[in-house]
């Protein structure tokens, strides 16, 4: 029931602040605590963009020389979107094979397309020649293979009369005219469509807002109220202009472990905590950071700018040891497949994650921020240690203040010597990387 006056972050768990009141529910509680424990999922940015190779909204929203493309020619893009190599089951596989936990599936960007049968606009995905309900295909296979399904909704509706003066072209207006009379309409609008994704896909684990610029307009609270209503296991995210349940800085980790109190969207690197400085659980912010593996959110064939499987295996290991998830982009193409690039690089992360799983999932952040070579994440007695870059001698941690019982390299499941005077603890190491992309020993404390 509702308590007034506390809007404390206890542990894991959140309470749920409505308006000037907090819910404290042990059902929204449970699934912050799980959530927190997945730490890698997939976003899926897809849509009728994808048939042009270009970025999705923006190039009608920002005209560049990048993405050359008219708004005409953009927004008729659906007439030729017909996916029939998408395969949903595909897609759930391998975010099951890359180690991830969730998925989250962009259901209306900013352009306003909808990828699902949405009752209240023809802009949708059952009036291109593929007619099918993508959302509801891909929600289905979520479930047989048991895998969380996420929904990320676009508050901006480019396409919309009641968002913007659409006679004008959208890069005037693109971010919303809320002093129209009609704007309460098109709030009204997001209510609908918020009520038919919690109502007709089954269980939804989080919704993914992207509110961009003056997210207040929004009136998020009333959303927020509209989803506990429905689904209130279901988190939110902090862009539709309230605390929700975690932050999501884009394509960056911050520069500390998030504490409560600083906003970490878009470009805000500022955590608030010092750096190499550990908080204590109850000033901890949950944060999720998003990433593209190239350059682009969508599909774009032009872009060959492919991060390494190291890099993104070590920015996994980096997200986890300050507490984070990490949500890892995929554009699949116009016929519903994920381009081979894509594809080898999340199973190679897979792989890693074979061997070294338990020092990233159900983890918090490590106790030692500021190693030269690494980094740590915590679970339990656990400490896992993250070796980057591996010693040419003995490996030497310093400011273990926690008496060590075991240290053991988990690639191996052996057992390592070590010698331990005061905080400073000393492994026998071999001299070769057990890891070619991040090493990890398991220190056992007392």
């Amino acid at each position: 029931m509702p308590i007034k006056g506390s809007n404390t972050i206890r542990g894991t768990g959140q309470d749920i602040q409505l308006s000037n009141e907090v819910y404290s529910d042990p059902i929204h509680e449970h699934a912050i605590a799980r959530y927190s424990n997945w730490k890698f999922g997939m976003f899926i940015h897809w849509g009728q963009y994808s048939v042009a190779s270009v970025e999705a909204s923006w190039p009608i929203m920002r005209p560049s020389v990048q993405f050359p493309i008219t708004q005409d020619e953009y927004v008729s893009l659906h007439n030729r979107f017909n996916p029939t190599k998408f395969d949903p089951d595909a897609w759930v596989q391998l975010a099951k094979e890359a180690g991830m936990r969730y998925m989250v599936f962009t259901t209306k960007h900013h352009d306003g397309f909808c990828m699902f049968d949405t009752s209240f606009t023809n802009y949708k995905i059952t009036n291109t020649p593929y007619k099918k309900d993508v959302v509801e295909l891909l929600a289905t296979a979520a479930r047989k293979g048991e895998m969380p399904l996420g929904l990320y909704y676009s508050p901006p509706d480019l396409n919309h009369p009641d968002y913007r003066d659409t006679s004008q072209l959208a890069s005037v207006n693109w971010n919303g005219e809320p002093t129209r009379p009609v704007w309460p309409t098109y709030l009204h609008y997001m209510e609908l469509q918020l009520r038919e994704l919690l109502t007709r896909y089954g269980d939804i684990v989080l919704i993914w807002f992207d509110g961009l610029f003056d997210q207040n307009k929004y009136d998020g609270y009333r959303m927020q109220r509209v989803i506990y209503e429905l689904q209130p296991a279901t988190l939110i995210n902090n862009r539709i202009g309230i605390l929700g349940d975690f932050e999501t800085p884009e394509q960056f980790l911050p520069n500390s472990i998030p504490i409560q109190g600083n906003k970490l969207d878009f470009d805000h690197k500022n955590a608030g905590s010092k750096p190499g400085e550990v908080p204590p659980p109850e000033d901890f912010r949950l944060w999720e950071t998003c990433m593209t593996i190239n350059n682009t959110w969508a599909y774009n064939k032009n872009d060959r700018n492919f991060k390494s499987s190291e890099t993104l295996i070590r920015t996994l290991v980096k997200v986890a040891s300050m507490g984070g998830n990490f949500l890892l982009n995929v554009g699949p193409g116009p016929d519903g497949t994920i381009q081979p690039e894509f594809v080898s690089r999340l199973q190679t992360i897979g792989k890693w994650l074979d061997v070294n799983g338990a020092s990233i999932y159900g983890t918090t952040y490590g106790p030692l921020q500021s190693l030269p070579y690494g980094t740590t994440t915590a679970k339990g007695n656990k400490i896992f240690l993250h070796v980057f870059d591996w010693p040419t001698g003995d490996l030497i941690v310093n400011g273990m203040k926690e008496k060590v019982q075991q240290v053991k390299l988990l690639s191996v499941h052996g057992k390592m010597s070590f010698a331990q005077n005061g905080s400073q603890l000393k492994i026998y190491v071999p001299k070769q990387a057990p890891d070619p992309y991040v090493s990890v020993l398991e220190i056992t404390i007392r």
